[in-house]
């Protein structure tokens, strides 16, 4: 009698949390724990440090000797942007196999217990991004927030849907898990834009190429620690953005 020979395992995707950081020692420990608590196999998280001057960098250090298994860093030597931290972090996670690269605030705005949704859908209704959505139905934003900051984000992507049609709700979120593949095909080195305009370009380009976005749901929540890094130079980019891809060509 021939031996049969046991069935080959199911290796689970690989997915990366990328996650840019810039004076974030505070919340990275508990970011790094959120994950590590998550029932998602095979799940890793890269941190890009922008040379913190408060050590985020090296409590990031002291995580990765933690779990060297699951959690990397990305030592950037400058702050050129939140745009340029992740391009640098999706390349390495690209680099070094990622099935599914997925992106977050490392400030604890982003939950990151929905983080099975994200995975789930972009499984499951055959997307090629998904989008963590404050505006979708069951999506909100923190009861901190004051009427101006509302009016404000409602307004940009009110502004950016007139100008390039995205059909999305919430085209300025910054969490998003995406197909390895959707990545490669959206040629990031010729990513230009930073700041918070960088997630209307990518999801520009996604569009453009003819691929799934989808969104789900999430409650946006306040930093508890650290300040925000928006800057007048960062919105003024974002209201450019648009009206330059909406005109421009090669994208």
């Amino acid at each position: 009698m021939p031996i049969e020979e046991p069935p080959m395992a199911v290796v689970p995707p690989k997915t990366v949390v990328v996650v840019p950081t810039y004076n974030e020692r505070d919340n990275l420990p508990v970011l790094a724990g959120l994950l590590a608590d998550l029932p998602v196999p095979n799940l890793h998280l890269l941190v890009v440090d922008d040379n913190s001057p408060d050590g985020t960098g090296e409590v990031a250090d002291k995580l990765v000797a933690d779990a060297p298994e699951s959690i990397g860093v990305l030592h950037r030597t400058t702050k050129d942007g939140l745009g340029r931290a992740y391009l640098a972090g999706m390349t390495r996670a690209l680099d070094e196999g990622a099935d599914i690269v997925l992106q977050m605030d490392a400030d604890l705005s982003h939950p990151a217990s929905a983080i099975p949704a994200l995975l789930d859908t972009l499984r499951t209704r055959n997307a090629d991004v998904v989008i963590g959505s404050r505006y979708v139905p069951g999506g909100s934003t923190a009861a901190e927030w004051h009427w101006s900051r509302r009016a404000l984000s409602a307004w940009a992507n009110a502004y950016v849907d007139a100008i390039l049609r995205l059909r999305l709700k919430d085209a300025t979120a910054g969490f998003k898990a995406w197909r390895a593949d959707t990545l490669r095909a959206l040629d990031l080195p010729s990513v230009r834009s930073n700041g918070y305009a960088f997630q209307v370009e990518m999801n520009y380009r996604a569009a453009r190429r003819g691929f799934t976005l989808a969104e789900v749901p999430i409650r946006f929540e306040e930093r508890d620690h650290g300040t925000s890094k928006m800057s007048l130079a960062v919105q003024l980019e974002s209201a450019l953005l648009p009206w330059r891809l909406r005109f421009g060509r090669n994208l």
